[in-house]
C-alpha cells in the first residue's frame, strides 16, 4: 500500500520523509501523532522529541493520519520513501 502526501513546500516534504523512515536501517522515527492544529501534524519520536510538519490542507493531514494509524499498531511497517518536489510518497507493508 502507498500514499502520496502533499506539504505546504519542498522543505516540509523534505522534513517529513526524513521524520518518518530511515532507509539504511529500515527503522521509523515516528512513534505518535501527539496533536492536529488545522494542518499542522505534530509527531512524536523515537527519542522522545516533538516536531511539527505542514500539510498543504486538512485533508492529507487525515490521509497521514489514517496511513500511519496501522504501522503505530503495528499492524503494517513502513518499506519505502520518496520525495517528488512538496510530495511524499509513503510506502508500507
Amino acid at each position: 500500500m502507498k500514499v502520496r502526501i502533499s506539504c505546504r513546500d519542498k522543505y516540509e516534504a523534505q522534513k517529513l520523509a526524513s521524520l518518518i523512515y530511515l532507509k539504511d536501517s529500515n527503522e521509523i522515527f515516528i512513534t505518535e501523532i501527539l496533536n492536529v492544529v488545522e494542518n499542522e501534524v505534530i509527531v512524536s519520536l523515537k527519542d522522545k522529541s516533538a516536531h511539527s510538519v505542514i500539510l498543504r490542507d486538512n485533508h492529507f493531514v487525515e490521509v497521514f493520519t489514517d496511513f500511519l494509524q496501522s504501522v503505530f499498531e503495528k499492524k503494517h511497517k513502513i518499506v519505502g520513501i520518496a520525495i517528488f518536489e512538496e510530495d511524499v510518497e509513503i510506502i508500507k507493508e
